[in-house]
C-alpha cells in the first residue's frame, strides 16, 4: 500500500513539473485534427473551421489569433460577466453567481444563462466570459467567491454546466474562467502589481477585447530572450502546489461539467501552477483541459496573464497579444522548428469552433455602451424571482417571519438604503476594497460588477410596502449607534409620529425591527474580515431594545453571525448573496411572505473565524501549498468533527417538510462492473464518465399549511479505500410541494459521481466496497439512508 507521501511524489511526476520543464512544440494529441477527441456535435463546426482555415494565409491566421479578423470572419467580440454584459446600458443586472447557486435550482441557473446569453447576443458580443468556475472558494477570505458557485466541486460543476448550456441555447459562446487554481487575489500578478488589473485589448465597445478587467490579450512591454518574448514584470506571481488527487477531484472536476455544458472558451489564470504560469502550463492546458476533458474550444488569457511567445503558444494558449505573436516570433519559429504550423492552424480552428457551432456567420453588430438597444425583455421578472428564491432563512423563532399584520416597523443600517451615488460602482480592481459597502450591496466588485439601470433597495421596497399595507415605517439609515440627539427643547411627549433622533428612538414602539448588514469584496483584493464590529454592534443594540429583531445579511462570502445570532431578541435571520437589480423587492418578498424562502447555504458559516482551516488563509508567500487537499469548507469541518453555526446546505422554510422512511437505490450493475473508466475520449472527458450508473429517490411531504420548495440533498460516503472526505454532495433536487402532498425527490448518479482519481493509474476509478447514500435537508441534517455494495 502506498503512503500519502508516495502519492504526493507520484503527483509531482504526473502533474506540473519543475519551473524549467521543457514545453513540447509538437504535442499532437492536443491538436483537434489528431482525432484524439471524439467531437460529437462539435464535428460539423470542426469541419467548417478546418475548411476556412485552409483558405487563409499565415498572415491571416496570425491576425485571427491576435484578436483581429480575416476573410469573412470579423473577430471575437467578448466581455464579462455572468451578472450582465458589463458597462452596457439597458441590460439586466442578474443575481451574482453565489446567489444563483443558493437557489439550488438547476433550471433557474439554466434560465439565467439563456436570458444572459440573449442579452450578450443582442449587444453584438459573441463570447461571454462566464461562467466563473473559480475561485471555487477554498478560502473564506477570498475576494471573488461572490462570483462563483461555492466551494463544493460537485455543486460548482452542475451550476457552471447549466449556465453554459443556457447561454449556448441563445447562440452565444460561453467562456469558463479562471482556469485553474486561481483561489486568491493577493499577488495573483506578483508583488509588483499586487492583485491589480492587467492591460486589456480594445478600448471600447467596438474593440475586440472589450473594456473589461478579465480577458482580452494583454498589451504589455516585452523583451527578447533567446527568441521567446517574455513579460518584463510580474515574475512574482504566487505559485500553487497541489497533489494530483485533489487537483482532479476538487479543482478540475467542475470544468468537466463546463466543457460538457458547451463552453467554447476557457480563460487561463494569472498565477503560477507548480512553477509555471497558468497560461503557459502545458500540463493544465494541453494534457488536462484539451485531452483529458476533451475541450474543443480556445484558451485565452486573463488580463496580463500572457508572459511569453513560444511557451504560451506551445503550451496551449490559442488567443493572445500581437506583442508576443508576430512574424518575428511564431512565423519565424515555424521556419526554425520551435513552433509547428499544425499548432498555428489548431489555434485558429479552436477560435472558430464556437463561431460555427453557434451558427454565428450571421450575427448582430456590436453596439456601443450607451446605444439605445434594450435587450432586457421580461428578464427583470426572472431576476427578481431568482433573487427571492436564493435567500436562506437561517433563524425563525416562534414564526417571527413572515411579517404579518404589523402596525409599526423600523429598519436600520446603511445597507437598507442606496449609496450616495449609483446604482453601479466604478470599475476598479485593486487591493484594499472596503469590507462593507456604504449603501445597499447588490453586486460584486471588479469585472463582475453590475450594469444596473436601476436598483431597488430595501428602503424603497419598505416604503412601497408601508404605502400598500398601511403600517407605520421608521428608518435609521446608519450603521453607527447614536444614543443622544443633543440639546434643544422637547415639544411633545414622543407618543405620536415625532421621533427621537437616536437609534433607540427609531426602535421604540416598533413591532418589528429589521437590521440590514452586508459584506463586500471584489476582483483584485481579498477580504480583511469575516465580521464587522460596527454592524454587529448595531444589531446587538437594536436587539437589546427591540424584542423582535430580524437581521438581513447580503454577502460575497462566508459572514460570521455569532456576535448576535444567539441573542434571544434576534428572532429571524435572512442570508443571501448579491441579489442584483431587484434586491430590495426580493428581500421584501421573503420578509412579508409573498415568497416562501427556499434558498440554502453553499458555504459553511463557522462560529468563530479560527474554526476555518488556517491553511486556507490568504497567503503572501511565493509558493502556496494546497496541502489540505480535498478537505475544504464542510469537508474540513466534517474531518475535524467541528460544529459550525450553520452548516453547508442549511436553510429553513415557512412550512415543514418530512422525508420518507427509506431511500430507494436502483443500480445499473453492468455499468458499475468496470472498475476504471475506459470510454473514448470525447468532449467532457471519457464517454462512460457520463453514464447514469444508479438512480436514488425518496419521498418529501409538505406537513405544513403553505406551499414550499425543499432542496433534498444526497451525500455519499465512499469506501475507506477511496481515501475521501467523510461525505460528499452528489445530488440535489429542488422539489415544490403543496400542503399535505408528497412528491418524489430523485437523483441520477453519473459514473463520475462515484469515481475517485487514481494517481498511480492516472484514471477515474470506482473503488470496490460499500457506498452509503444519505438524503437530507443539509450536510448535517441527514434524514434517511441506504447502502450499495459495488
Amino acid at each position: 500500500m502506498m503512503m500519502k507521501t508516495d502519492i504526493w511524489l507520484l503527483a509531482a511526476l504526473y502533474f506540473g513539473g519543475a519551473v524549467d520543464a521543457a514545453i513540447s512544440s509538437n504535442y499532437t494529441e492536443a491538436i483537434l485534427s489528431s482525432g484524439t477527441i471524439k467531437l460529437g456535435d462539435w464535428q460539423d463546426a470542426f469541419n467548417k473551421a478546418s475548411d476556412f482555415v485552409a483558405s487563409l494565409s499565415t498572415t491571416e491566421k496570425l491576425s485571427i489569433i491576435t484578436g483581429s479578423g480575416a476573410g469573412n470572419y470579423s473577430a471575437i467580440q467578448g466581455s464579462d460577466s455572468s451578472a450582465n454584459p458589463i458597462n452596457y446600458y439597458f441590460v439586466t443586472a442578474w443575481p451574482a453567481g453565489l446567489a444563483m447557486s443558493m437557489t439550488w435550482d438547476k433550471d433557474a441557473v439554466y434560465g439565467q444563462g439563456k436570458g444572459l446569453g440573449a442579452e450578450f447576443k443582442g449587444k453584438g458580443m459573441n463570447v461571454a466570459y462566464a461562467p466563473t468556475v473559480q475561485p471555487l472558494g477554498r478560502s473564506p477570505w477570498g475576494g471573488r467567491s461572490g462570483e462563483s458557485y461555492g466551494p463544493d466541486s460537485y455543486m460548482s460543476g452542475i451550476m457552471a454546466g447549466r449556465l453554459a448550456s443556457g447561454m449556448t441555447a441563445s447562440g452565444v459562446i460561453p467562456s469558463a474562467k479562471h482556469y485553474v487554481l486561481n483561489e486568491q487575489e493577493t499577488n495573483r500578478q506578483g508583488s509588483s502589481g499586487g492583485g491589480g488589473m492587467g492591460g486589456g485589448m480594445g478600448g471600447g465597445a467596438g474593440g475586440s477585447g472589450g473594456n473589461s478587467t478579465d480577458g482580452g490579450p494583454p498589451s504589455m512591454r516585452r523583451r527578447q530572450d533567446d527568441g521567446n518574448s517574455t513579460s518584463s514584470s510580474s515574475s512574482g506571481a504566487y505559485s500553487v502546489e497541489i497533489g494530483d488527487k485533489a487537483f482532479h477531484e476538487t479543482y478540475l472536476a467542475p470544468f468537466y461539467d463546463a466543457v460538457k455544458g458547451g463552453v467554447g472558451g476557457a480563460m487561463c489564470s494569472m498565477q503560477k501552477i507548480n512553477g509555471s504560469y497558468g497560461c503557459e502550463n502545458q500540463d493544465t492546458l494541453a494534457r488536462y483541459l484539451k485531452v483529458e476533458l476533451g475541450f474543443p474550444g480556445y484558451v485565452h488569457p486573463d488580463a496580463g496573464a500572457q508572459h511569453t511567445s513560444f511557451d504560451s503558444a506551445n503550451a496551449g494558449l490559442d488567443y493572445g497579444s500581437s506583442s508576443y505573436w508576430s512574424n518575428s516570433t511564431l512565423v519565424a519559429g515555424i521556419a526554425n522548428g520551435t513552433f509547428a504550423s499544425a499548432r498555428l492552424d489548431d489555434m485558429v480552428i479552436r477560435q472558430l469552433m464556437g463561431h460555427f457551432k453557434q451558427n454565428q456567420e450571421v450575427y448582430p453588430d456590436r453596439v456601443g455602451y450607451t446605444d439605445n438597444v434594450d435587450v432586457r425583455g421580461k428578464h427583470g421578472d426572472l431576476a427578481r424571482q431568482y433573487a427571492a428564491d436564493s435567500i436562506a432563512l437561517l433563524k425563525n423563532t416562534d414564526n417571527a417571519l413572515p411579517l404579518k399584520n404589523k402596525k409599526a416597523i423600523s429598519i436600520f443600517g446603511l445597507h437598507a438604503a442606496p449609496r450616495l451615488m449609483g446604482p453601479n460602482t466604478a470599475l476598479t480592481v485593486m487591493s484594499g476594497v472596503d469590507a462593507t459597502m456604504d449603501g445597499h450591496m447588490s453586486q460584486n466588485g471588479g469585472s463582475a460588477m453590475s450594469s444596473a439601470g436601476f436598483l431597488v433597495t430595501p428602503f424603497q421596497a419598505f416604503n412601497e410596502r408601508a404605502q400598500s399595507d398601511g403600517f407605520m415605517l421608521k428608518w435609521w439609515l446608519n450603521n453607527t449607534v447614536v444614543e443622544s440627539s443633543g440639546g434643544g427643547m422637547q415639544l411633545s411627549d414622543g407618543s405620536g409620529t415625532e421621533i427621537s433622533e437616536t437609534t433607540l428612538g427609531i426602535a421604540d414602539g416598533s413591532e418589528a425591527c429589521v437590521v440590514f448588514l452586508n459584506a463586500f469584496a471584489g476582483e483584485g483584493g481579498d477580504r480583511s474580515e469575516l465580521a464587522n464590529a460596527e454592524g454587529d454592534n448595531l444589531v446587538n443594540y437594536v436587539a437589546d431594545n427591540c424584542n423582535n429583531t430580524i437581521v438581513v445579511v447580503n454577502t460575497v462570502g462566508p459572514r460570521l453571525l455569532d456576535q448576535w445570532a444567539t441573542h434571544e431578541n434576534v428572532t429571524g435571520i435572512l442570508y443571501g448573496g448579491p441579489l442584483g437589480q431587484s434586491s430590495g423587492h426580493a428581500i421584501n418578498d421573503v420578509l412579508f411572505g409573498d415568497v416562501n424562502p427556499s434558498g440554502k447555504l453553499i458555504h459553511t458559516i463557522a462560529k468563530n473565524e479560527s474554526d476555518y482551516d488556517p491553511n486556507t488563509q490568504i497567503s503572501e508567500e511565493s509558493v502556496i501549498n494546497f496541502s489540505e487537499g480535498n478537505y475544504i469548507d464542510y469537508k474540513y469541518f466534517d474531518q475535524k468533527n467541528s460544529t459550525p453555526r450553520y452548516e453547508f446546505g442549511f436553510g429553513l422554510s415557512y412550512t415543514t417538510f418530512k422525508y420518507g422512511n427509506k431511500v430507494d437505490i436502483a443500480p445499473k450493475t453492468q455499468l458499475l462492473s468496470n472498475e476504471f473508466a475506459s470510454g473514448d475520449l470525447a468532449v467532457g472527458g471519457r464517454e462512460d464518465l457520463w453514464d447514469i450508473v444508479a438512480e436514488v429517490s425518496t419521498d418529501i411531504t409538505n406537513a405544513g399549511k403553505v406551499a414550499g420548495a425543499e432542496v433534498a440533498q444526497l451525500y455519499v460516503e465512499f469506501p475507506a479505500a477511496a481515501d475521501e472526505p467523510v461525505r460528499q454532495l452528489r445530488g440535489f433536487h429542488k422539489v415544490k410541494v403543496q400542503p399535505g402532498k408528497t412528491e418524489k425527490a430523485s437523483f441520477q448518479l453519473r459514473r463520475r459521481d462515484l469515481s475517485v482519481w487514481n494517481v498511480e493509474k492516472q484514471e477515474w476509478q470506482i473503488v470496490r466496497g460499500e457506498y452509503k447514500f444519505n438524503v437530507g435537508s443539509s450536510s448535517r441534517d441527514l434524514r434517511v439512508s441506504n447502502t450499495l455494495t459495488v
